[in-house]
C-alpha cells in the first residue's frame, strides 16, 4: 500500500511541480495506441525507485546531486523531479525520480550511452568506494493520458 501511495504521490507532484500543466485539451497528447507504443514513437516518462543499502541513502542523494543529473542531461534524459519519502520506513532508504525520454527506443539508447560514459563510471565507482550503495532499482515506463495534462 505504501508503494502505491508513493507512486501516486510522485506522479501527482511531478505534474504540478514541473509546470507541465496543459491549459486546454488542445495542448494535450492523444492517448497513444498500442502500435505507437510498441514502435517507441511516443515521449515516455520513466519512474525509477532506488532503494539504498542500510545507512547509504545520503550517498545515493549525494551522487544524484553532485553527478548523476549532469550525466542525465548529457545523455538526453530530461529530469522531471526527484523525491525522498517523508514517512518511515521508506524515508530511510528510498529515492524516487521521474525522467523523460523522446521515445522508448531513445530511452534504451540514452541508458546505454549513460552507462558507457567514462565520467559517469568514475563518479559511480567513487561513490561506491566503501561498498555498493543501491540494494534495488525499479523502473516503470509511463505514457501520459489525455486527462493528465502533462506533455
Amino acid at each position: 500500500m505504501i508503494g502505491k501511495r508513493l507512486v501516486l504521490t510522485s506522479l501527482f507532484a511531478a505534474v504540478f511541480a514541473t509546470g507541465y500543466i496543459a491549459g486546454s485539451s488542445n495542448n494535450r497528447l492523444p492517448w497513444p495506441t498500442a502500435q505507437a507504443q510498441a514502435q517507441g514513437q511516443e515521449r515516455v516518462f520513466e519512474l525509477r525507485t532506488y532503494t539504498s543499502h542500510e545507512g547509504r541513502l545520503q550517498d545515493v542523494v549525494n551522487r544524484f546531486r553532485d553527478h548523476t543529473r549532469t550525466y542525465f542531461d548529457r545523455h538526453n534524459m530530461t529530469s522531471i523531479g526527484y523525491w525522498t519519502p517523508q514517512d518511515a520506513p521508506a524515508s530511510q532508504n528510498t529515492l524516487i525520480y521521474i525522467i523523460a525520454h523522446p521515445s522508448r527506443d531513445a530511452a534504451k539508447k540514452n541508458w546505454d550511452a549513460f552507462r558507457a560514459d567514462p565520467d559517469w563510471q568514475k563518479a559511480r565507482d567513487a561513490s561506491e568506494a566503501n561498498g555498493k550503495i543501491l540494494a534495488k532499482v525499479e523502473s516503470v515506463f509511463l505514457v501520459p493520458t489525455t486527462y493528465s495534462g502533462i506533455k
